[in-house]
């Protein structure tokens, strides 16, 4: 996404800041003091925001979009917070091998063109015994849940609920993995240890992956 697209998902995403804080809690709950974390596609940067917020952690998020890149640094220049947002492809990310403690995706990895790509990349520059997690969208999900995903949690009205539901079951919904499909990717990546659960909202998957 970029110009008025990336800003218009950047306002409407700011309104479920609650989810950003639940998964930031759950993925700070595994970390060590001081972890070097990399987020892939932050977006605006409201799940790295709120990971900073959380502990002493050095934080790299890395988006394809320079919208999205502009927009995260402007939000964590408001929050206080030092992030290192960069440009960069999820495919040939620009970083030494074995840098990152932990990498997460969050609502993003089914829009990745070369996603074994991006798994054996994300285990390159994991440490050994690091963690990755990609939380996304079931690609089985029903109609009935996108519903009452975009009317219950996100809270969206008018226009912006019906387009946001349009989204989910004509665009995203077609690129989303299903469990089997995770599993079939994994096995071609580098990863070995994956374990993959449905989340607590029942609309997404999270795959975490262990180097």
């Amino acid at each position: 996404m970029e110009g008025p697209i990336a800003r218009w998902y950047a306002k409407n995403t700011r309104k479920s800041i609650a989810g950003y804080k639940n998964d930031a809690k759950k993925v700070a709950a595994c970390l060590p003091e001081k972890a070097d974390i990399l987020e892939i596609a932050p977006g605006p940067g409201y799940l790295s925001i709120e990971l900073a917020k959380l502990g002493n952690y050095k934080i790299t998020g890395l988006d394809i979009s320079k919208t999205f890149v502009e927009i995260a640094r402007e939000n964590a220049k408001e929050a206080g917070l030092e992030i290192d947002f960069r440009q960069g492809d999820a495919a040939r990310m620009p970083f030494d091998s074995e840098t990152f403690d932990l990498i997460i995706c969050r609502a993003a990895f089914k829009n990745f063109s070369q996603p074994i790509i991006a798994l054996d990349e994300m285990n390159r520059v994991l440490k050994a015994g690091g963690k990755a997690v990609i939380l996304d969208l079931r690609g089985d999900v029903s109609h009935e849940a996108i519903d009452k995903h975009v009317e219950e949690d996100l809270g969206l009205t008018g226009i912006n609920r019906l387009f946001t539901k349009w989204v989910f079951k004509f665009s995203l919904m077609k690129r989303a993995y299903t469990k089997d499909q995770f599993r079939e990717m994994v096995s071609k990546s580098r990863f070995t240890k994956c374990k993959i659960q449905e989340d607590p909202t029942g609309i997404g998957l999270e795959v975490w992956l262990e180097k």
